[in-house]
């Protein structure tokens, strides 16, 4: 692209999904805002993260055979140092790094699941009531995550009102770039889920 280079994963059903496939797909999804949400304090590494994204997977005996996430290069190549989040990522995690976060699951000869967004390290911020400022991740990908694959209820209730704030950002920074079936379509995909959480 001409301002830059991305990377970026969406999973799509072909067919009617199976329960299987609508449960690990949220359990990925699980993972892949908890990452988005984080808060670290400076210093940390991303093997000291990567659990992160794969704690709902292993609630349910589940894992993925790659690193959560990379180094992004601007105008150079897509996977590059010497940030990761992976159990091998020994590099801090300093302000103004780009990563790829890109849970995924995969099941050997059936389908497979990867979500993956682009994201940021944030400046480190105090938090009200804390001792030392923490960093964050600014999300830089737009596009709709598709929830016909999410089991809503495997969703606590901060998830889903991640979900739905990531989709009306979606929606009011894309939106208005389209029109008429396009724009249709972009307003479907981003609508909110109903909150049936219970956490």
């Amino acid at each position: 692209y001409q301002d830059g280079t991305t990377d970026i994963t969406r999973t799509v059903p072909i067919g009617q999904p199976t329960q299987e496939m609508r449960e690990r797909f949220t359990l990925v999804l699980k993972g892949m805002i908890g990452i988005s949400t984080l808060r670290f304090p400076a210093g940390t590494r991303g093997s000291e993260i990567d659990a992160v994204a794969r704690m709902a997977l292993w609630k349910h005996g589940c894992d993925f055979a790659h690193g959560t996430g990379h180094g992004v290069g601007s105008y150079l190549a897509v996977h590059e140092g010497p940030q990761r989040i992976a159990r091998t990522g020994t590099e801090k995690l300093l302000e103004g790094m780009m990563l790829s976060n890109e849970p995924g699951y995969y099941k050997e000869g059936s389908y497979g699941i990867r979500i993956e967004n682009l994201i940021l390290v944030t400046p480190a911020q105090e938090i009200e009531g804390g001792d030392i400022a923490m960093h964050g991740f600014e999300t830089l990908t737009l596009a709709p995550i598709d929830t016909r694959l999410v089991q809503s209820d495997l969703l606590t209730r901060d998830e889903l009102h991640w979900l739905d704030s990531y989709h009306a950002r979606v929606l009011a920074e894309i939106g208005p770039m389209l029109d008429g079936e396009t724009l249709a379509w972009l307003e479907k995909a981003t609508a909110p889920l109903p909150h049936d959480a219970k956490i």
